[in-house]
């Protein structure tokens, strides 16, 4: 097989190093951004520089943002007594879309996976305590999934709300989810059922 020019390859090296890019999709991408206008590339080039310079963590629910506190804790209308935790990014802005939920959030930052050396150190967990310690939030919404590593780390949050802030329920999707399912490939109308059934733990 011929060698690629040093450029390209570099690219397609870049993009098949993200999640569900292979080469060949990779190779297409470079070559897709070859028969673009130069100033639509460059303008790429540019707005992919931003995301390290523009975007950063929201203080409060720890998504990604352009403001701190992003837009959704900064809105008066959300209710302040539910705070609905989920493991990542994705899977707010798939409740978010759903538009069946209007507390707060908070991102755990991943799930535990001892196998995967992943304790609770590196979740976000002391911002977790911090943030119920100002006393508004009456119930945490566990909206992890159901995968081994979700119910090993609501397991974690369970116990450590339980004990340490006892006042605050602690509730759950109800399991329309199925088995091994994260949030963020569950239907709308599954995900409304699951919140409008939540139980409590």
């Amino acid at each position: 097989m011929q060698r690629l020019p040093v450029p390209l390859q570099k690219i397609v090296d870049q993009f098949s190093s993200l999640p569900g890019i292979g080469p060949k999709s990779a190779l297409r991408m470079a070559l897709t951004l070859l028969k673009w206008p130069e100033e639509s590339v460059r303008a790429m080039g540019k707005d992919i520089e931003s995301l390290r310079d523009n975007l950063h963590i929201c203080s409060r629910c720890r998504g990604l943002a352009d403001t701190d506190p992003c837009v959704l804790c900064a809105d008066p209308k959300r209710n302040d007594e539910q705070l609905c935790l989920v493991s990542e990014w994705d899977s707010l802005m798939v409740m978010e879309a759903a538009g069946v939920y209007q507390g707060r959030y908070f991102i755990l930052g991943g799930l535990l996976s001892p196998l995967d050396g992943v304790d609770a150190r590196n979740l976000e967990i002391s911002a977790l305590e911090t943030l119920l310690q100002d006393g508004q939030v009456s119930e945490v919404i566990l909206a992890l999934g159901s995968t081994m590593e979700a119910e090993a780390t609501s397991t974690y949050v369970h116990e450590l709300v339980t004990r340490s802030f006892p006042a605050i329920s602690i509730t759950r999707l109800a399991q329309g989810i199925p088995l091994g399912a994260e949030i963020k490939y569950v239907d709308r109308e599954t995900l409304k059922q699951s919140l409008k059934y939540r139980h409590s733990l």
